[in-house]
């Protein structure tokens, strides 16, 4: 079978990576636009490697982009990790279309940061989809989901990278054999029952300590470690990582405690056990912080 990899990033070279483990037949490689600046895409990187072609247009809604995907003469376009809008002529292109990987179960969570999120609404699972995109945002028909968990003290890097990211890879190779078999289905979302959610802002990261406790930790963990949550101490913004909940109680915005392991905030019906943060002097432990910025017991945040 005649594979397209289209994506970018960690991700799209872990795809990759499989692919050829298998001895499957990729006939080309789509990764983003280089940046200036910035490294080689880690995708782009192993293509070149492995001297497969690779192709990187600024636009996939172009008739030369078009008659470029028909060239590959592909059975199928893998795509993982894309972020530029590829039109329904370009997918439909190869033989048996094109799948896409999505980290969350669609249709909830259709969007950009389908994993920030559940996060920051206090959900306790989530999951991931294949799907057949379209022209619609993540409204495709569904090839096949997975689930997770989401554990009480996990951040958005360790539902990602820890789950979404090592079952998503597996999830790409077995929508792949399902192809092959002739039997990927293609089950229509119900758009009704699901969600779109814009990019997670940094407005949305924004703490506001009157909110109840279990709610400011929730927008901590989806932050953890983009885009970061954050906070104002002495008129200077103040980012917030790791950090545990704690059934301490004060003024909210203030600083109750100082530890040896950081230093605790009061928000609505508890408090943030705050561990590590960054400020202009880049990402720190908070105990740190605390002694280089004077922070005190008594000190409001935000």
């Amino acid at each position: 079978m005649r594979i397209v990899v289209h994506g970018q990033q960690a991700f799209g070279r872990a795809v990759l990576e499989r692919l050829l483990e298998n001895g499957e037949n990729v006939v080309a490689v789509c990764v983003a636009p280089d940046k200036e600046g910035r490294p080689v895409d880690p995708l782009k990187e192993l293509a070149l490697e492995h001297s497969l072609q690779v192709h990187q247009p600024e636009s996939w809604k172009t008739d030369e982009a078009l008659q470029l995907m028909k060239s590959f003469e592909a059975d199928v376009c893998m795509m993982a990790y894309v972020l530029l809008f590829v039109p329904e002529a370009v997918l439909n292109a190869p033989k048996y279309g094109s799948f896409q990987y999505h980290p969350s179960l669609l249709p909830m969570h259709r969007g950009p940061s389908s994993i920030n999120w559940p996060i920051a609404m206090g959900k306790t699972s989530t999951g991931l989809t294949i799907f057949w995109p379209n022209d619609g945002l993540d409204e495709g028909p569904i090839l096949l989901q997975k689930s997770c968990d989401i554990g009480p003290d996990e951040t958005l890097g360790d539902v990602y990278f820890g789950k979404l990211f090592p079952m998503g890879v597996d999830a790409m190779i077995e929508s792949l054999e399902l192809v092959k078999q002739g039997k990927a289905p293609r089950i229509e979302q119900d758009l009704g029952q699901g969600s779109y959610e814009s990019w997670f802002k940094k407005s949305d990261a924004e703490l506001r300590w009157n909110k109840p406790a279990q709610e400011v930790y929730n927008i901590i963990r989806a932050s953890n470690p983009q885009p970061g949550a954050w906070t104002v101490h002495n008129g200077v913004e103040l980012k917030i990582y790791d950090s545990r909940l704690s059934d301490a109680s004060g003024e909210p915005g203030e600083i109750i405690a100082i530890g040896d392991e950081g230093f605790t905030v009061a928000a609505g019906q508890g408090a943030i056990d705050v561990k590590r943060v960054r400020a202009e002097g880049g990402k720190v432990p908070a105990k740190e912080y605390t002694t280089s910025s004077g922070l005190s017991v008594g000190d409001k945040l935000g």
